[in-house]
């Protein structure tokens, strides 16, 4: 496994969750440089450090026994990674102070360190809550990889900090250093609404939400063959995103018992919110967490999924393949889990190896909605 060795520590990292002989690195280029660049210019245990966007915790690690760190950002996932790899290096976890993205951290800050996340709209979101948060000569710097490094995040970081200046591309990573001007403050532009015709709702979506403009075509073409009338049952919307998955099935299942859960914090906000506007005070557990980690064995009669296919710039099956393992281990015998996906992506066939039986309830010329039982 790499070892991620800079000025402020040498850390052996883990990714969350790990993969069998795990082929990915928790840290890259970028994290390195910018810890490179950062012992230049000089750093003490009195200055109030922001990071947002850490993916597994390299920056935060790396700083903690060097000044006073808080991390934010929108993974759940990358908070568990953060919280394991500051046991595995024996860092008190209150050293670093994490704050969901959903929340908005406090500052003053002296310093802040951003990684470029891969939806532009919380990059965005992010810069305008650090209005009036930033401490005088405070120093803004952001970190990517070249190939994810769009120009419109220098130009995002221009307009709400000030003027910006690119550094010369290291090991295919670049830093982006904005020096803060006084700005008036701005009204940020989320969440964003839009309107379902059937049924007849509207959905709030805050800045990293996955499709925040419109409902994604995989959820159009699963949400009119979601079961009705099915009862007092145990249903869990796994990856819930806005929660319109779970909230449509609310509708038509008005004796159900709801678990919505989803690994973005901005998601749960936007579920939650979401929830409470078509079901009032209806209980329902809406919660960030790892998939079904935590969902007691046995516990859930039917899962609604609609997998994601990537985990921050990495693309693949691996995230929805665990997250079926989560869902076979919540359902009860004769429990159901219902899904959509692009056809190319031969669920079928990994659902069928799982559960021993797949059946195809609807499909488009893109998507299929399949169902498995758990027959044991």
């Amino acid at each position: 496994m790499p070892i991620l060795e800079t000025p402020f520590a040498r850390l052996d990292l883990v990714r969350h969750p790990e993969q069998p002989n795990e082929p990915l690195q928790a840290f890259d280029a970028a994290d390195e440089y910018l810890l490179d660049h950062l012992h230049g210019l000089g750093l003490d245990l009195g200055h109030e450090v922001l990071v947002l966007n850490d993916g597994f915790g390299a920056l935060a690690c790396s700083l903690a026994r060097h000044a006073r760190v808080t991390s934010s950002g929108d993974s759940h996932l990358g908070h568990l990674a953060l919280q394991r790899n500051l046991a595995r290096h024996e860092i008190a976890p209150e050293q670093v102070r994490f704050v969901p993205a959903s929340e908005v951290p406090e500052g003053p800050f002296d310093l802040v360190l951003i990684r470029i996340p891969k939806t532009l709209a919380l990059l965005e979101e992010q810069l305008i809550r650090l209005h009036g948060r930033l401490a005088a000569g405070a120093r803004v710097i952001a970190a990517g990889m070249v190939k994810h490094l769009p120009r419109s995040a220098g130009d995002l970081l221009e307009r709400h900090i000030g003027p910006v200046q690119a550094s010369l591309a290291v090991k295919k990573a670049r830093l982006l250093s904005a020096t803060p001007v006084p700005r008036p403050a701005v009204v940020s532009p989320y969440p964003t609404r839009y309107r379902l015709e059937q049924p007849a709702i509207e959905l709030v979506n805050h800045a990293n939400l996955f499709c925040r403009e419109g409902l994604d075509i995989g959820t159009r073409a699963f949400v009119p063959h979601l079961p009705k009338a099915l009862g007092a049952l145990r249903v869990g919307d796994l990856g819930c995103g806005n929660g319109v998955l779970g909230i449509v099935y609310a509708q038509g299942n008005p004796q159900a018992e709801l678990t919505l859960v989803d690994e973005s914090y901005m998601a749960v906000q936007s579920a939650r919110e979401n929830w409470q506007a078509v079901h009032g005070g209806r209980p329902a557990d809406i919660r960030a967490g790892d998939g079904f980690a935590e969902q007691p064995a046995a516990s859930l009669d039917l899962v609604l999924c609609n997998p994601p296919f990537h985990q921050q710039q990495v693309v693949g099956d691996f995230l929805a393949w665990r997250m079926f393992l989560q869902a076979y281990a919540a359902l009860t015998r004769g429990g159901e889990l219902w899904i959509v996906g692009n056809r190319h992506l031969g669920y079928h066939a990994k659902l069928k190896r799982l559960f021993g039986n797949c059946e195809q309830v609807a499909a488009t010329p893109k998507f299929v909605v399949l169902k498995a039982t758990r027959q044991r």
